[in-house]
Parts: C-alpha cells; structure tokens; sequence
C-alpha cells in the first residue's frame, strides 16, 4: 500500500512524522516531492535511471539562496560542518538536505547509495521510479513500510492521486489563521508568498534572480532576496496562499473513494494524541503497539498562538483571506 500525508504546510506534519517514526516498522519520508522541480515531478513521460536519479539530486535554488544569506530552514537538517561533503549556502541537493538528513546522522554516503540505485532503474513511468525508490529505502533503513510527507502537497493531490490511484492520504490540517501566520515566519515561505502575491519593484527584481537562477552568486548588500527575507509582508498573503493551496485538494477528493482519505485536525492530534494515533495506525494499516505512547509522549501541548497578537485591521485582513479555506475545511468536518 502507498501511504501520504498531505497538508499546506506549517499544519503539524513533522510532528505528526515524528510520532509516527516511533513505529519500529516505519519508515517516515521526509519533504521528497516538495523539493523537486515542479514542472517535472509528476511528469508523465517515461525516464531512464540516470535521467531519475539528475531529477531527484537537483539542488532548490530558492532553499540555497536562503541558506546563502544565513537564514534557517526548519526543514533542512543536513549536518554542515568541516566534515561534511556541503557547506552552508552551497547548492547541495535537497533530497540530502531534507531527507536523507532524517534518515541518517551521516547521510553523503547515503546519498552515493541511493543516486546509484537510482541510476540503476529501467526507464518507465516516474510513479514507478518512485515507489520503487521509496521500497528501496524502507528495506535499506530495515522497515517495512513507508510513508512520504510534504509541505503544500494538499495542492497536488490529484497528481499523486494519478500517480497512485489505490494510495491512502492522509490529510492533516489546521487553523487557516494560525497556519498563514506560521508560514509568515518561515523564511522559505515568506519569500515564495512575497514572489506571488507582492507588487513592488523588491518583487520584480527578486523574480529575475531567481529566474536566472544563480544561487551561487554572492548576495549584494542589501539585494532584493534580502529585504524581502527581513520583511513582514502583509497577513493576507499567507491566508490567500493557504486557501489556494486547499482549493485544488478539495477538487481532488471527488475521486477518492472513502476508505482512503482520512482528515485528522492538528488541534486533536496535540489534545489526545493516543486516540488520534489509534485512528491513524488503523487508516494505515500499521501494526499496533507501545510505540503510539511513546509517539504521544512528543506532544508538548498546543503551540502558543498567533492571531490574538494582531491589530484589529490586521486580523480582519486574515480573516476574509483564510474565509473560503475554512468554510472548505468546516464542510468537511
């Protein structure tokens, strides 16, 4: 069985990976498909090994231009050092920056072992690549099973839905206004969000970095990628970003069937753990045990909220932004 949680992002998905990595059975794919490049992750067209193993070893020039600048990225976990193959800000490839980081504490020969198993497949569909490379990583860390999560992939699921039509998804989510005010302080998001939604010459210019795509230049004093990272761009922004992100997910449900979509809200999760660890273990099918304690024992209460700390003009904002998405998400319920 294919198994995916999907959610916006900053919804409590690494939290809800965590937990569920406690299952000795498991294995917990870390951000794999929110790194690759969009227009060609859910191609239809047919790939050799090496022309897979190129598409899943390309570095994020956005991630590398934020890194650059001397920003964290939550999702990054990649060990930089004096030992280490990457250095901060150089362009490393993100399946090693997110991914494989979780997997291991040593992850460069990690990452040798799986460009060449990849090399190594025949060509065929990439939904074939992928769950192939998945199986491959399962048996390598000694599970059995595995399942991929990624931020903002609530948006793509009709194409993973295409990819694997008898796959289980699980769709975590959370307060429309509080994520947005996440995503606001995550420097990755505030500089794509900035990028779509910004009108001033900050965004134009930063458009044309990244679309010359040279992550490896030095960042000039004062550059436009800079001053949109330290900026506060207005609240609705990040409400309209998550609201759109939902609009298409809602769309895709239509052809699932009901045994394999599961909503599970952040808040129960954080409020009884075990039980909604119960219900998650059942939808996926893993085997029970004292691994939920110990997953529910991670929860260190609700994080502090956001909204309250707004101005009156500025909640009001947010509100009317994140509007459609929680109707989406009410209706559901």
């Amino acid at each position: 069985m294919d198994r995916f949680i999907v959610g916006t992002g900053r919804c409590g998905s690494t939290l809800l990976s965590r937990m569920l990595a406690e299952s000795s059975s498991l294995l917990m794919i870390f951000e794999f498909f929110s790194g690759l490049d969009i227009p060609s992750r859910f191609s239809a067209n047919r790939l050799d090994g090496k022309e897979f193993a190129r598409l899943i070893s390309q570095a994020t020039p956005a991630v590398t231009m934020v890194l650059r600048r001397g920003y964290d990225i939550a999702e990054v976990v990649y060990p930089f050092g004096p030992h280490a193959r990457y250095q901060r800000g150089e362009s490393l490839p993100w399946i090693v920056a997110a991914t494989l980081s979780r997997m291991s504490g040593d992850p460069d020969p990690l990452l040798d072992e799986t460009i060449g198993f990849a090399s190594g497949l025949p060509r065929q569909h990439l939904s074939l690549h992928y769950r192939q490379l998945f199986d491959w990583l399962a048996e390598r860390m000694g599970r059995e099973l595995w399942i991929e999560k990624s931020g903002s992939s609530i948006e793509y699921l009709d194409s993973l839905h295409d990819f694997y039509p008898e796959a289980r998804f699980l769709h975590l989510h959370r307060d429309g206004h509080e994520t947005a005010l996440s995503m606001r302080e995550h420097h990755v998001y505030r500089l794509w969000v900035s990028l779509l939604f910004g009108s001033t010459e900050d965004v134009r210019t930063a458009n044309s970095e990244l679309v010359a795509l040279d992550p490896e230049a030095e960042p000039q004093s004062g550059d436009a990628i800079t001053r949109l990272l330290e900026s506060r761009p207005p609240v609705e922004y990040f409400g309209r970003y998550w609201t759109e992100l939902l609009i298409p997910g809602f769309r895709a449900l239509g052809s699932l069937d009901a045994n394999q979509y599961l909503e599970v809200r952040f808040e129960d999760l954080v409020a009884k753990p075990q039980q909604v660890l119960r219900t998650i273990g059942a939808f996926f099918e893993l085997e029970p045990g004292d691994w939920i304690e110990r997953a529910a024992a991670l929860v260190r209460g609700i994080p502090p909220t956001r909204f309250e700390l707004l101005s009156p003009e500025e909640q009001e904002q947010l509100v009317v932004a994140c509007r459609p998405g929680q109707q989406l998400l009410r209706r559901s319920d």
